[in-house]
């Protein structure tokens, strides 16, 4: 055998010999391999960009009132000086005082709702109860429910902070009026009869008293 031969030979063998080695030390590619990882940075989207706009209509006053009314910017600047007051709060608050006065009336119980009521307010009262104990009369009386309830209007004074909101009532109540014989002489305790009122509640915002007073009564 020549030695160009031998040569050949001697070459192919150590390249045989390289391949397998290089075929143990990586492996074959078989089996499930991981995707190639691809750029999951997401992209900007185009068009115009939303903003969250903060500092909306106050809905406390505007399912009441126009937020720009005088009735509305009078709400806006009580919250001002006390932000704890709630205009929803205090409706369902004068709903309850007004049933509480209607009948604290009608039974001629005033000592219970004096608090809840200004001077000259709770002193026609009296003299509505005392005239009818004069002619000797006693009322038998149910408070149904309000039926309707609405804020008219609402006033703020700046310089003393004093607030007067307006609250229309519509009633419903049974009322039986007996003489002093106990015959009735008006009134049913079967009927129900609907009694409207226009009432202004009066408080100083940001004192310590929390009670609102009603100073002014307008059937």
């Amino acid at each position: 055998m020549n030695s160009p031969l031998i040569q050949l030979l001697v070459l192919a063998g150590i390249a045989v010999f390289l391949i397998l080695r290089l075929k143990n030390v990586l492996g074959t590619r078989e089996g499930f391999e991981k995707p190639p990882v691809t750029d999951q940075t997401p992209t900007a989207r185009s068009g115009p960009a939303f903003e969250v706009i903060e500092g909306g209509p106050d809905l406390d006053i505007t399912d009441h009132v126009p937020e720009d009314s005088p009735s509305g910017k009078a709400l806006a600047e009580m919250k001002r000086v006390e932000p704890s007051f709630g205009v929803s709060d205090f409706l369902q608050g004068a709903r309850g005082a007004y049933e509480m006065i209607v009948m604290g009336y009608e039974r001629g119980d005033l000592a219970e709702i004096q608090p809840f009521l200004a001077d000259d307010v709770y002193e026609s009262f009296v003299d509505g109860v005392a005239a009818r104990e004069d002619q000797g009369l006693t009322i038998e009386a149910n408070f149904i429910g309000v039926r309707e309830m609405e804020l008219i209007d609402a006033k703020m004074d700046e310089t003393t902070k004093e607030a007067e909101l307006t609250i229309r009532f519509v009633g419903e109540l049974t009322s039986e009026v007996r003489n002093r014989e106990g015959e009735i002489v008006e009134g049913s305790s079967t009927e129900i009869k609907r009694q409207k009122d226009t009432w202004v509640f009066a408080r100083v915002m940001g004192s310590d008293d929390p009670n609102w007073l009603l100073v002014s009564t307008d059937g």
